[in-house]
């Protein structure tokens, strides 16, 4: 398939460049207004990261996921056509189940937290957040998590258009101007206060809520928690980063971890630094 194709195939969280960014600057404007200390630091690194997310995107393509994808598509076992009503909701839930253990994955194996890291590390939770994803995702290759159901028959495109769905549906996720919603909602979606804990940096709060549209998976799984009376969220970073440059949030994972990799003997130590869980020096 031609490169042009493989980038189209990449999934696109920034699918409204203008639109979102928008959203957040209401939102940084209405907390400023009520007296609210909003980091508008943060919010311009956030959006430095988009841009710069967008300036590679020509440079790094689908990195390894389009072409793994499309082999995997290859060696698939059946074709589903998409023409029937289940098969979009098998694909829904199919997209959510995958994207839970690659959500999993991304706080519990350091090479995908290198990416991942970028999106915990504003020090407050609001809209802007939400877009600020990092640079280097098609390089520690998430996605694979999703050949499953290529491999099933689902076509690639309407897999990645489920995942950009996903991605766009966590954006208002993002903020603590919604409170808790009707139980029935929050016992089965990804609400904005589940979703606030899964950006907690307490250590009780840490590793839990990976669902993207659903919390049923962590139910499921064990890994639902819900907010504490005796625990007020902190966000960010274990150890917080500070830097509002859009470079050194991207890279700073990276460079901890070639800086482990230097101070660690041996082979086997040097695959738990990259593929153990994330050490002290890189904080979940």
């Amino acid at each position: 398939m031609p490169a042009l194709a493989l980038l189209q195939l990449s999934p696109r969280p920034s699918a409204l460049p203008l639109l979102l960014p928008a959203i957040a600057a209401a939102e940084g404007a209405w907390l400023s207004w009520r007296r609210h200390d909003y980091d508008w630091k943060a919010y311009w690194a956030s959006l430095g990261d988009a841009f710069g997310r967008g300036l590679l995107r020509p440079l790094i393509g689908s990195g390894v996921i389009g072409p793994l994808l499309l082999l995997v598509a290859r060696w698939r076992i059946a074709d589903i056509a998409m023409d029937h009503w289940w098969q979009w909701a098998l694909l829904f839930l199919g997209q959510e189940f995958c994207y839970y253990w690659m959500h999993r994955a991304d706080h519990r194996v350091h090479w995908f937290w290198l990416n991942h890291s970028v999106h915990h590390s504003p020090n407050q939770f609001n809209l802007a957040s939400a877009y600020r994803l990092g640079w280097t995702a098609q390089i520690t290759a998430g996605g694979v998590f999703f050949a499953p159901l290529v491999w099933l028959g689902f076509p690639v495109r309407r897999v990645l258009a489920a995942l950009s769905l996903n991605l766009l549906y966590q954006f208002w996720l993002h903020t603590e101007l919604i409170g808790k919603l009707p139980r029935p909602f929050e016992f089965v979606l990804n609400t904005p206060a589940h979703h606030r804990v899964h950006h907690a940096s307490n250590p009780e709060y840490l590793d839990c809520n990976y669902g993207g549209m659903l919390i049923v998976f962590d139910r499921l799984f064990g890994t639902f928690r819900a907010e504490r009376s005796d625990a007020p969220l902190r966000y960010g970073l274990v150890e917080p980063l500070r830097s509002h440059n859009p470079l050194k949030i991207a890279l700073h994972a990276w460079r901890d971890m070639f800086g482990q990799l230097r101070r660690t003997c041996g082979w086997r130590e040097r695959m738990r630094v990259v593929f153990g869980p994330p050490g002290k020096i890189v904080a979940r």
